[in-house]
This record gives C-alpha cells, sequence and structure tokens, in this order.
C-alpha cells in the first residue's frame, strides 16, 4: 500500500475494496481503475529528505521560518498604527451615514441612537529614520521602527471573531480547511526531526476563545497539523516517563506498538495508522528535544530580562516570545502565538494601555533578539489580529473613555524580517479610519506574500480533496510586491 494517497475518496475505497477481501470486490477493482491513471492523478508527490513535497521551494525563498504573533480580537488601527489627529476636532460628531452606513454596522450597536467619532485618547510619535508613526503606547516598538512595515490597509470581509480569525488561519470563514502551519509543514516539511514543524502557543486572558482548529490539519493528513504546548505544568502531556518506566522501556513498548500498527497498515491502509505510528516517534523524540527547549538556565540573564519581568512566568506572552526565538533556532518552520484580550468593546484606553504594556516590550524583544543573532534575515515575523475597529464610540463617549465595535473594512499589521522593506508604511484610509483609500491588502493577498517570502507560489501549493483542488487562498490572492526587497 501507498503511504502518501492523497484523497479520502480514493483512501476510503482502496480500504473497502482491501478488507472485502478477493471475489467480486477485487474483480471490480480491477476493471474500473487503470493503474496507471490511479498512479499519476492520485499519488501524493513525493516528499524529499526533511519531509516536504519534491518540487518546493518553487523558487529560492528569503524565509526559512514564520513567527506570527496573532493578536486575537481586533486591535484599534486608529489607537495603535493609523493616526487620525484630525478627528480630535470632530469629537463627539455623528460619523455620516454616507461614510459609515447603518447596513455595515453590527447588532452589538446598530441599536444606538447615535454613532460619535471617538478620536484616539493617545498620542503618536515619528520613530526611527524612516518616521513611521507609531502609538505612544509602543515606546520599545517604537525603538525598531526601521525594521517593520507598517500595513494600513488591509480588509476582510468577515465581521465576528471566529469566521475572522478562521479566515486568517485558513483561507476559509468555514472551519474545516487546514491552517497555514500545515500547508507549510505538508509543503516544505521540516528542518528538525526532534521537533515539530508546526507550533502553536497560547497566552492571555478572557476575550475569544481559541479552538484546536485555527492550528488544525483540516482534510490534511493528520501528521500535519500543528502541535500546541500548554501554557500550564508540562508544555507537552506524558512529556516524561511515569515512575518505574526506563528511556529503555519505552523504546521496547514503541517498537512494539509500531509492528503491531505496520501489520494493521497492511491489511487495512488507513492513512491514520501511519499518522499515529510518526506521532508516537516524534513524541518519543521530543521527550529528549522539549526539556532541553524550555530549559532557559543557559540563557544569559541580560537576554532572558529583555523581554521583560514575565518572561519566566510559563505561559505568559513574554515567556511565549523568548520560546518562539529558541523554537525558531531548532529548526521549526511555523511557530505562532495566539494572544488573547483585544476585544475592546468598552474602556478601550484603559484596557489598551495595559495590554499594550504586557506585549509591547516581549515582542520588540523578539525583534531585537533575532536581529542580533542574525535570524532576522531569514525569520519572517507578522504581527495583526482579525479585524479592526470602528471609528465611532461603543456605548457612552466621555473624554477618558469609549469603546469600539468590530470593523473588518480597515486595519493595520506589521511584518518584519527576511525580504520585507523594514521603515515603510504602506496603504493609506479616510479621513475616519473607515475605507481602504490606497493600496488595499486582502486577506488572501497576506497569505500568498508570506508563501512567497517561503519560496511558495501560493497557487501551486495544492491538495486534492473531494474531487477538487484546494489552496490556502482559495482561487485569490496577489503578492504586495511593493513591500518586499
Amino acid at each position: 500500500m501507498n503511504p502518501f494517497l492523497e484523497t479520502e475518496q480514493i483512501m476510503t475505497r482502496r480500504r473497502f475494496f482491501g478488507l472485502a477481501g478477493t471475489g467480486v470486490a477485487t474483480a471490480a477493482l480491477a476493471s474500473l481503475l487503470n493503474p496507471e491513471l490511479f498512479a499519476a492523478r492520485n499519488r501524493e508527490p513525493v516528499r524529499n529528505a526533511i519531509g516536504g513535497l519534491q518540487d518546493l521551494p518553487h523558487y529560492t525563498p528569503k524565509a526559512k521560518r514564520v513567527i506570527y504573533l496573532f493578536q486575537s480580537g481586533g486591535p484599534a488601527q486608529m489607537d495603535l498604527y493609523d493616526p487620525k489627529p484630525d478627528l480630535i476636532r470632530r469629537y463627539n460628531e455623528e460619523v455620516p451615514k454616507s461614510v459609515y452606513p447603518d447596513d455595515r454596522k453590527t447588532t452589538m450597536t446598530s441599536g444606538q441612537t447615535r454613532f460619535p467619532v471617538a478620536p484616539s485618547r493617545f498620542k503618536f510619535n515619528q520613530c526611527g529614520q524612516s518616521g513611521i508613526e507609531l502609538s505612544e503606547t509602543l515606546p520599545a516598538l517604537s525603538r525598531m521602527a526601521d525594521d517593520i512595515c507598517v500595513i494600513r490597509s488591509m480588509h476582510t470581509e468577515a465581521i465576528n471573531h471566529d469566521p475572522a480569525a478562521t479566515f486568517f488561519q485558513t483561507g476559509s470563514v468555514v472551519p474545516g480547511r487546514p491552517s497555514m502551519g500545515s500547508w507549510l509543514n505538508y509543503g516544505l516539511g521540516s528542518e528538525n526531526g526532534d521537533l515539530p514543524s508546526f507550533v502553536a502557543l497560547t497566552s492571555g486572558s478572557g476575550g475569544q476563545p481559541l479552538y484546536d482548529r485555527l492550528w488544525g490539519n483540516g482534510f490534511l493528513p493528520g501528521r500535519f497539523q500543528g502541535v500546541k504546548f500548554r501554557g500550564q505544568g508540562d508544555p507537552i502531556l506524558d512529556l516524561y516517563n511515569p515512575g518505574g518506566v526506563s528511556s529503555g522501556m519505552r523504546r521496547r513498548m514503541l517498537d512494539s506498538v509500531s509492528r503491531l500498527n505496520e501489520m494493521q497498515y497492511r491489511k487495512s491502509g488507513a492513512p491514520e495508522i501511519q499518522t499515529r505510528i510518526a506521532q508516537y516517534e516524534l513524541a518519543y523524540r521530543m521527550q529528549s528535544s522539549v526539556p532541553e527547549l524550555i530549559d532557559f538556565s543557559k540563557e544569559p540573564k541580560e537576554q532572558v530580562d529583555i523581554y521583560g519581568p514575565t518572561v519566566r512566568r510559563t505561559g505568559s506572552y513574554a515567556y511565549n516570545c523568548l520560546l518562539a526565538r529558541r523554537l525558531a533556532e531548532r529548526g521549526v518552520r511555523f511557530i505562532q502565538l495566539f494572544h488573547r484580550g483585544w476585544d475592546h468593546h468598552g474602556s478601550l484606553p484603559k484596557r489598551m494601555a495595559a495590554l499594550t504594556n504586557a506585549t509591547d516590550r516581549p515582542t520588540a524583544a523578539l525583534l531585537r533578539d533575532l536581529k542580533q543573532r542574525g535570524m532576522l534575515d531569514d525569520t519572517l515575523v507578522v504581527w495583526g489580529g482579525e479585524f479592526g475597529r470602528t471609528v465611532y464610540c461603543q456605548g457612552k463617549l466621555t473624554e477618558k473613555t469609549y469603546g469600539r465595535d468590530h470593523h473588518p473594512n480597515c486595519f493595520s499589521m506589521w511584518l518584519a524580517g527576511a525580504g520585507v522593506r523594514g521603515g515603510l508604511t504602506y496603504g493609506a484610509t479616510d479621513d475616519y479610519s473607515v475605507n481602504v483609500v490606497e493600496n488595499g491588502v486582502h486577506v488572501h493577498d497576506m497569505q500568498a506574500t508570506i508563501l512567497h517570502l517561503l519560496g511558495i507560489n501560493h497557487e501551486l501549493l495544492t491538495y486534492r480533496h473531494q474531487g477538487r483542488y484546494y489552496r490556502l487562498t482559495d482561487v485569490f490572492g496577489k503578492v504586495v510586491n511593493d513591500i518586499l526587497t
């Protein structure tokens, strides 16, 4: 049996005939299938030495790996990266319906009697030699301004958190598609056989739930899914052998289980058996690699301390940023940090200040750390959430506080590192930060650009499922070449 059959449909049929034995089923299989056509159309491409597809990357990549800092909840662009100082004189004025019509408001604010302009309470400063304007809430990042490219013209279709986050991670608002990290694992494989190729880390409290499917494999084989490191206790369950069980005993047990699984696979051809065998072997190797990975004791104290006071608290954003650098230097292909807490429907100034106080320093420290090690040259760092926020106030507007509702039509993200032009602001929004007016960048464009920097033509990385070929960018997406070196 071929362990790399491509579609569940074909595998299910072969498994059925295999279990059916000889006789009518075997004769039917022989008469219905052309063996050469079957091999040419339905076999997954041969995988190369590091587990990736033989014909990938399509061209020389600028990035070897990605660290994606996903800010769950929808950061308010006009409070962080998209300054609108003229709105100060429009404080408490009604946002014109010609700018923000009623049919674009969510049900959470559609019942309000007023939609007053809520200017940002934060000042913006020109930072670095490039003069990028950043909020005063980002003092550490402002010192790295010449290394980041701020995109102010992002836009999406989804207006609710779950479909919007799912869209960013999988290319579809409907759950069930493979995540970006799984696509990269499938296409490029791993550079380190002792660690997963795709690791997910979570931090923050409250806000929207983070579902495992955001780092799931979808319809790709299970071995391509992301591995989530837990934020409390051991990062991986059963990382250490139970009392009385030595490493040699564990090895003999796994060898025995593997032989039984191989026997079952030869009988049934079920692809999940191969996945299980591979997962057992990776788990065994991780028993040695992960304890060393999470041991920060050999890191210079001054290097650890740049990440801030919470860096030694397992599961904190600062801890995960340092862990992301250590994963990256050990060859992990895709590292994704999910940080919750950006869903600011009320008390935004206070909550925003607290959140940036917790995340700004670790984020900048990660960039600085990568740069000092020469790793920023081939590591792509991405920062952003699932959508932006409204310029009008949600709830009561006062001089000290306001809230903002969901807004998909324009928001800000930034990229840094491999192949990205640092010190650049790209795209523009209107005077109210409601619509994109220059160089719009869609979610699929961002996905296409990330794949491009990894040496992948997003139109060619496909997988056949249920009779059609799928890709991360569906049938859309264009590379944003203007932001690339």
